[in-house]
């Protein structure tokens, strides 16, 4: 191995620790403890060697979104794979969907809640969510019927989001949940081609 492949080596290591402690910190004590000074006490590096690979925090954050979204992406490919009908694979999605952010707030945060520099809904949006958007919207695809599949994607998410947002901040009804997904999900197949 080169000198400079183990000094590659070293830096996406480096680089992974980092996030994966920025992550770790997140979830036990929320974003806010999130700071650099902390990271680089968690990692033992020097607060100049994190400035190395991330600017600041916004950084690091978006890091841990983006591989939040690869995550995110997976979780919903298997969960729309292993349906029997369109229907049962929209609903196994969502149910997905909504257990991803139950299950990992502050990821859930880094990916949705937290500013980031991610542009959504364009050209230049990076591969790790483009792909958790393809499959929402792959689920969607053979019950769409002449509707803007991309504009009944977002909608679907922006759905998805509001209920997870909202169940997680306790907003709404206990033990309804899955009232709701049934509802939203009769809602997204009634004009079933």
């Amino acid at each position: 191995m080169s000198v400079q492949d183990r000094r590659d080596r070293d830096l996406a290591r480096r680089y992974q620790l980092i996030v994966a402690t920025a992550r770790e910190l997140a979830e036990a004590e929320g974003w806010d403890a999130v700071t650099t000074r902390r990271l680089a006490e968690r990692v033992e590096y020097s607060q100049p060697v994190l400035y190395s690979h991330f600017s600041g925090k916004d950084a690091i954050v978006r890091a841990v979104a983006i591989e939040g979204f690869d995550e995110l992406a997976a979780s919903l490919c298997r969960a729309r794979s292993t349906a029997t009908s369109c229907q049962a694979a929209l609903r196994a999605l969502a149910g997905a969907y909504l257990a991803f952010a139950v299950d990992r707030p502050a990821l859930y945060d880094a990916m949705f809640v937290l500013p980031t520099d991610m542009p959504f809904g364009s050209p230049e949006m990076p591969d790790a969510p483009r792909a958790a958007f393809a499959e929402l919207v792959a689920a969607l695809a053979p019950l769409a019927g002449t509707r803007d599949l991309e504009a009944l994607g977002e909608l679907t998410w922006s759905a998805l989001h509001g209920l997870a947002t909202l169940t997680r901040g306790h907003r709404l009804r206990a033990g309804h949940q899955l009232a709701r997904l049934d509802l939203l999900i009769d809602q997204l197949i009634s004009e079933e081609t």
